[in-house]
């Protein structure tokens, strides 16, 4: 039997930075449109559904043609509320009303619509190639490294965010010799239930990287629109997002 690849796109409906952001045109479609288009063009997605607390925006998911089979509860959609209660919420409905369990869960988010379905198959492939996994994230090699970061201490001092086993001053020590750093970007996120169900966690265990090298672009505030809609544009007349590399990128 085919596995059972479940892409979960979260979209509430209180946006604070651009209200009804979900929604909005970009680009000449919706905004939650371009991911659900990315997961109905994956080769290994074999199911889309919108959560979400806002009837416009569920009208408009349907309308793109992704399943909105439940409104999200309120409580699991404030400003603070974390993935992990969206998933356990819709892994939940879906096993009590339809006793439906994806084998794995891949998180599209609305604001980062700058995506390449090839790299969300190839995210996939690589989860389900590793069984004892229990999710993949995708990451960016971080730009600042954590071992030259500090806390401020509650009586005024500071204290390292990160150090080096067996090295007293690894803050002082050259950028080159400190190990390297990724920052988890939001491109896509696969997971399996059991870390959700059974873990509580959005991760596991065991999570695997999974390298982007494209540039992240996502929309949180207004002068955010413009970037991205050229990006969306160089995508679609097949141009690569990065001018001065070729345009066959391959992610580790």
């Amino acid at each position: 039997m085919a596995d059972r690849i479940l892409a979960l796109i979260p979209a509430r409906g209180g946006s604070k930075g651009i209200p009804g952001k979900n929604i909005m045109n970009i680009a000449g479609k919706p905004l939650i449109a371009y991911s659900i288009l990315h997961a109905q063009q994956s080769q290994r997605i074999n199911r889309v559904i919108v959560s979400t607390d806002d009837e416009k925006i569920a009208a408009v998911a349907r309308e793109w043609g992704a399943e909105v089979p439940f409104m999200r509860p309120a409580e699991y959609a404030q400003d603070l509320s974390p993935d992990i209660d969206v998933f356990r919420h819709t892994l939940e409905w879906l096993k009590e009303h339809e006793d439906y369990v994806p084998d794995v869960m891949v998180q599209l988010r609305p604001p980062g619509p700058v995506r390449r379905v090839e790299l969300i198959d190839a995210a996939i492939d690589k989860l389900l190639a590793h069984p004892e996994a229990d999710a993949l994230r995708t990451v960016t090699l971080a730009i600042q490294t954590p071992y030259k970061m500090w806390f401020f201490t509650d009586d005024g001092h500071m204290t390292p965010v990160a150090r080096l086993d067996g090295v007293p001053d690894s803050q002082s020590l050259p950028r080159q010799q400190l190990p390297p750093v990724y920052w988890q970007n939001g491109y896509v996120d696969v997971i399996r239930p059991r870390a959700v169900l059974e873990k509580n966690s959005m991760w596991g265990d065991c999570v695997i990287p999974f390298i982007v090298d494209d540039p992240l672009l996502e929309i949180d505030y207004p002068e955010n629109i413009p970037a991205v809609e050229e990006a969306l544009q160089r995508l679609q007349d097949g141009l690569t997002l990065h001018s001065d590399t070729p345009s066959d990128r391959h992610p580790v």
